[in-house]
């Protein structure tokens, strides 16, 4: 099949050939999608040995993880819209492409300086990459499949989620040749070079059916104002929260108030926006954008001081603290999958509502051992709240997504994929930034060694409440989902609609 043929002219028609290639560049983009979430799990467990040996601050540690995430966050909205213009398998290859090289610069990285600047271009490339993964799966499988695919994904979530920080823990443990914390990204390049060549022959190229121009002055005003918003949160507490940062998140909140504007006389003059206003007038997009952004909050805060808490308060090893966390990645996974197919189509809304109150309840039951076992908890002790998360978790995940683009009209897939991951990053930075408050805030400047345990302990402990009320937040703003999903019918999958049997492709 030439690049100009389209699927409609192969011989086997449409669906036939969609067929064949759907179910290799799904298990492709999920590889690719696999290796974003490593790479953040990963580097969270190796905080402490990139600490040690590239004689990284607590600032510089701090932006290697925030940094990333505001690159990743800036670029999502841009990256799925250049998916829709120029073609999402071509912006996925781009991506991958320079996700691998910007892994090679993390890998051989000469000091700290380097190492943020490689993750901050390791950012910017998988935003380029990572919304053409769900832009991908929405313009190639049915609606009702989507449901599966979902499950699938919110498997590969929990997988993910375990094998970063083990991979992490093994490879910064056995110090291979000598290159300490440098084989958790050196590692991407065998994945990241397998995914460029597979994904060039199996992947379809899909793109919007009318032609649309990149609004560059959207997304100027995007990136702004999330730096605007951003980058004060990520670095008030270093800098004593001077004055210029509220101004600046202040003046973020009137940036996105410009864009909006912009963004509705775009749309009248010529109909290419960088943000498509009118996924807001559909309930589920709405809401679940809503959710995606609180819930990245929770997770931002949670993540980066767990690791803290193990590594630095409790003195585990990575190791140690990569197999604590096998638990809780389980349960992600294994709740994820049946949420989707079994539990989501059966009773709806309330599947994602009891998520958001399981995973309160792991976390309150986590502040409770921690502060019954204190310095002496063990990984088994953990296990239980762990396991509870993990499930609460799960539950909320794949069908989230499933939700919020479930309808939405599939040429702007790359738009609306674009925003769910920009909001998730959006609130993963602001949840690192508050980690400053909520965590780092509760530290004494000047600890004797003896007090770091404690110290960290109990700073521990403290942010977790704000995770509990996290959820619980949540829970009320998923009331706005709608109760039943587009794509299921009194529990039975809807039959698909003509405009998802003839999907956008070209070849």
């Amino acid at each position: 099949m030439t690049s100009t043929e389209t699927l409609a002219d192969s011989p086997a028609g449409p669906a036939a050939a969609a067929d064949r290639r759907r179910w290799f560049a799904l298990a492709i983009v999920m590889t690719a999608a696999f290796m974003d979430l490593v790479d953040v799990t990963i580097v969270n467990i190796a905080i402490p040995s990139i600490q040690r040996d590239a004689g990284a601050s607590f600032s510089q540690i701090q932006w290697i993880t925030a940094g990333y995430a505001l690159a990743f966050a800036a670029g999502l909205i841009t990256g799925g819209r250049l998916g829709d213009i120029h073609g999402r398998k071509r912006l996925f290859l781009v991506g991958i492409g320079g996700f691998t090289l910007a892994s090679a610069l993390c890998g051989f990285a000469a000091n700290p300086e380097m190492l943020v600047a490689s993750r901050i271009l390791q950012g910017g490339m998988a935003a380029m990459m990572v919304p053409q993964v769900l832009s991908i799966v929405h313009a190639t499988f049915p609606a009702h499949e989507r449901g599966k695919v979902f499950g699938l994904f919110g498997a590969i979530v929990g997988l993910g989620a375990v094998s970063g920080p083990l991979l992490g823990a093994l490879l910064t443990e056995w110090n291979l040749f000598g290159l300490e914390w440098r084989p958790i990204f050196l590692i991407n390049l065998p994945v990241g070079i397998a995914g460029l060549i597979l994904g060039s022959r199996f992947i379809t190229e899909s793109k919007a059916p009318k032609a649309l121009k990149l609004d560059l002055v959207g997304v100027a005003l995007v990136t702004l104002g999330l730096l605007m918003l951003l980058y004060p949160l990520t670095r008030g507490r270093e800098l004593g929260w001077p004055v210029w940062g509220y101004v600046s998140m202040a003046g973020a909140l009137v940036v996105f108030a410009a864009l909006v504007a912009y963004e509705k006389r775009k749309t009248a003059r010529d109909g290419s926006p960088l943000v498509e206003l009118s996924l807001f007038k559909v309930k589920s997009f709405a809401a679940g954008i809503a959710v995606q952004t609180v819930f990245g909050v929770g997770l931002g805060v949670f993540f980066l001081v767990w690791t803290l808490y193990m590594q630095i308060g409790l003195g585990w090893s990575p190791l140690r603290a990569g197999l604590t966390g096998v638990p809780f990645s389980i349960a992600v996974s294994t709740a994820a999958g049946m949420s989707v197919q079994k539990l989501v189509p059966r009773f709806g809304r309330k599947v994602l509502q009891a998520g958001a109150l399981v995973m309160a309840a792991g976390v309150l039951l986590y502040i409770w051992e921690s502060e019954r076992y204190g310095m002496g908890i063990a990984s088994w002790q953990m296990a239980l709240p762990l396991v509870v998360m993990g499930v609460g978790m799960g539950l909320i995940f794949a069908p989230l997504t499933d939700a919020v683009l479930s309808e939405v009209p599939r040429e702007h897939a790359g738009s609306a994929s674009g925003l769910i991951n920009t909001v998730q990053q959006m609130g993963n930075a602001l949840g690192l930034g508050l980690v400053s408050v909520v965590f780092f805030g509760e530290i004494a400047d000047r600890l004797k060694p003896a007090q770091v345990g404690p110290a960290f302990v109990n700073a521990f402990q403290h942010a977790l409440w704000w995770v509990a009320a996290v959820m619980v937040v949540i829970f009320l703003l998923m009331f706005a989902l709608p109760r039943r999903s587009a794509q299921h019918v009194d529990g039975a999958e809807a039959e698909p609609s003509v405009a998802d049997k003839e999907p956008e492709l070209v070849g």
